[in-house]
């Protein structure tokens, strides 16, 4: 199982490599991920060398060679024996006013394979009623693909100023994006695009009753 630093930096060196033929610095490793310091890429370039994704060929710069893809992460988290796949569970999301960034997880849950297609995948704990209007309440359980992009309609997990992550309906007008509720007793907000980091997009929700 991957932390979302480790699935981010994987994701970053396989379209680099796929778009420039070559892996990235680490500076730009640092920068995509924007950590204050070189070392803590090396411990996550580290752990995925231990986890058979990636090899570092020694005495080379920009060595780094691609051995699994992102997209190959889900196959490790299923039980294909009994149908199920286990999900890292981040924290809570806002259905509702924003709240801090999502953190790393410390949790995980089982739910069933065809509840997710490729690529990678994760839980969070809805906090908030702003998406009621769209069948999803509070302390139900969404179920969001990792991406960074998004199309109009989409349910995003947006993070806002690197701070804040929200559960909302994305649509982009030119320069700004909007991020919508689906509950009347909220507002739609705009932002400037360059305040938004898409971190995935809903697939699923699992409640309990």
């Amino acid at each position: 199982m991957l932390t979302k630093k480790q699935a981010e930096l994987l994701d970053f060196i396989t379209e680099f490599i796929k778009e420039n033929k070559i892996s990235p610095s680490y500076d730009e490793m640092k920068s995509e991920l924007q950590l204050k310091s070189k070392s803590g890429i090396h411990r996550i370039i580290s752990a995925l060398e231990e986890r058979e994704f990636i090899r570092r060929l020694p005495n080379r710069a920009r060595a780094i060679e691609l051995i699994r893809k992102p997209e190959d992460i889900i196959n490790n988290n299923k039980d294909t024996t009994l149908g199920l796949s286990q999900l890292p569970l981040y924290g809570k999301i806002a259905a509702g006013t924003p709240i801090e960034a999502i953190s790393n997880s410390d949790s995980f849950i089982t739910i069933p394979q065809d509840m997710i297609s490729r690529g990678e995948h994760y839980a969070l704990k809805v906090s908030g009623d702003s998406m009621i209007n769209k069948g999803i309440n509070n302390n139900d359980i969404a179920i969001i693909k990792r991406t960074k992009l998004a199309n109009d309609g989409d349910i995003v997990v947006a993070l806002i100023d690197n701070e804040e992550a929200t559960l909302k309906t994305f649509k982009k007008n030119n320069t700004s994006i909007v991020l919508s509720p689906a509950n009347d007793l909220y507002e739609s907000k705009s932002y400037n695009s360059s305040r938004i980091i898409i971190q995935g997009i809903l697939t699923g929700i699992i409640r309990k009753y």
